[in-house]
């Protein structure tokens, strides 16, 4: 899923001699991850609110016309697509992309490929972003928002939603760097380890970066998930 930034590999689980998995790409991460990335979703623990989530995107979609930000294998444009007017989907790697095309979503429902900060303009009137949030570096927040905000209509409606740390059901967390990004490591079914960079942002943190281009924020957390909408400034 996703976008070019920071991930860390390394095959083998080995580390370097400062304890660091050197530097790979998001990209990277995800294309690897593609034939098993749906697992994620398999918690028995967090059932419940995925199907919280799930109504609450096909109800905030429901006859719009939607651009879907880092769609990753269609897990969430799936749900999007069965109520939205459209969807224009798009994700950096073409190995999820893959997986997302052989779902057969319907006519109404594009994918293309491109990357997270430069979203392909268009008449939107919403614009989703699922479980993305969180790999963006705490720098680059600023610009992912004014990205998507340029990209939809003036006045569309924003979605985004993410994962809640949740100790005991969350993968622990490995190290912070110097800006305050959160790290985990990940180890997948071929053997390789990956360094992600995942953060979970506090409820003002969210207002806050989303206060000049957004209004009528609302925020929800749950234990395992938050969820928000909003809605894009009039004037751009």
């Amino acid at each position: 899923m996703r976008g070019q930034h920071a991930a860390s590999n390394l095959a083998g689980g080995g580390l370097t001699p400062r304890g660091r998995l050197p530097i790979s790409t998001m990209q990277d991460y995800y294309t690897l991850r593609a034939p098993e990335y749906e697992q994620v979703y398999a918690k028995p623990e967090r059932q419940p609110e995925l199907q919280v989530l799930r109504d609450w995107v096909a109800a905030q979609v429901r006859g719009r016309r939607v651009l879907e930000v880092a769609c990753g294998t269609g897990y969430w444009t799936a749900v999007a697509a069965s109520s939205a007017a459209s969807i224009n989907a798009y994700d950096i790697s073409p190995a999820t992309l893959e997986v997302a095309r052989a779902k057969g979503l319907g006519a109404h429902v594009k994918f293309e490929l491109g990357d997270a900060f430069a979203p392909p303009a268009g008449d939107y009137d919403c614009v989703l972003a699922g479980f993305w949030w969180s790999h963006v570096p705490k720098s680059r927040i600023g610009e992912f928002v004014s990205a998507l905000a340029a990209a939809a209509r003036p006045g569309a409606r924003l979605l985004v939603f993410d994962n809640v740390y949740a100790p005991g059901s969350s993968t622990p967390i490995s190290r912070t760097d110097a800006e305050g990004n959160l790290y985990q490591r990940r180890r997948l079914a071929d053997g390789s380890n990956h360094e992600v960079l995942k953060n979970f942002p506090a409820r003002g943190a969210l207002h806050a970066s989303l206060g000049a281009a957004c209004s009528n924020i609302d925020v929800q957390f749950l234990r395992y998930y938050w969820h928000l909408g909003a809605d894009f400034n009039a004037a751009k």
